[in-house]
């Protein structure tokens, strides 16, 4: 019986790894349709870093469904962070282009990441930015804008982001921050909560900086003139669904 050729078996090695990475990543990102996110792996990574610079590691982090968070708080993310982020699917192409032009003469160059895609990295990979992460988070980018609705990428998005040293998530941020709940953050409380995601770590929503204080004033502007998230349109079908289904 002749043995099989090393090259056989490589390829039947790679098959079986391919195989095995697609129905783990789908069936992951099929389960968090449903379940909370109460770990990231940013969540351990910054706690291994906590403890490797001699800090004790702070984890402040407590899920909430949708409803018992502010609709201040996605309004002031998405004026922020992605304004159309209810009408793309996952890439908006139109601020990759902007992007691609300004970059050309900029020094500091500046993304053009989704909502989407930063839930697919805080929820699925790690921080540190490369071409195989970007890789990975397209791929699962493309996931969740197929099998969760623009509603669940949104919660899991507001539970799951870093909004400071060691916190993570509306209530934790609403808790440590300003010493309430995510369902009664007010609207310029979240405006600063988004102005200061880009850099959570350096800026402090609680005390916040002139310039923080300057990117409230747009949000809060820009809140005013983005479409309403969840659509009004939506919320009043599924209300009337819901009287429906009691009678």
């Amino acid at each position: 019986m002749h043995k099989p050729l090393p090259i056989k078996r490589i390829l039947r090695y790679a098959r079986n790894l391919l195989i095995f990475f697609f129905a783990s990543t789908i069936l992951a990102v099929i389960v968090y349709r449903f379940m909370p996110v109460y770990v990231t792996p940013l969540m351990v990574i910054r706690s291994v870093q906590q403890l490797a610079s001699g800090d004790k590691p702070t984890w402040k982090h407590t899920w909430v469904s949708f409803d018992k968070i502010s609709p201040q708080l996605p309004m002031a993310v998405i004026a922020s962070e992605d304004n159309r982020f209810a009408e793309h699917n996952g890439f908006d192409f139109i601020e990759i282009e902007k992007a691609i032009k300004e970059n050309e003469k900029r020094k500091r160059k500046r993304g053009a990441s989704t909502i989407s895609q930063q839930t697919a990295k805080n929820v699925f990979l790690w921080p540190q930015s490369s071409w195989v992460r970007k890789g990975f988070e397209v791929y699962f980018t493309f996931l969740i804008e197929l099998f969760w609705s623009k509603e669940r990428i949104m919660e899991v998005y507001l539970n799951s982001i870093e909004m400071g040293k060691g916190i993570y998530g509306a209530q934790a941020a609403a808790k440590y921050k300003f010493n309430t709940t995510a369902a009664k953050l007010s609207k310029g409380q979240c405006a600063l909560i988004a102005a200061t995601l880009p850099n959570p770590i350096r800026f402090n929503s609680a005390k916040p900086s002139a310039y923080i204080l300057r990117r409230q004033k747009q949000i809060l502007r820009l809140m005013d003139l983005v479409p309403k998230f969840p659509p009004v349109e939506k919320k009043a079908i599924e209300k009337k669904n819901t009287r429906k289904k009691k009678k």
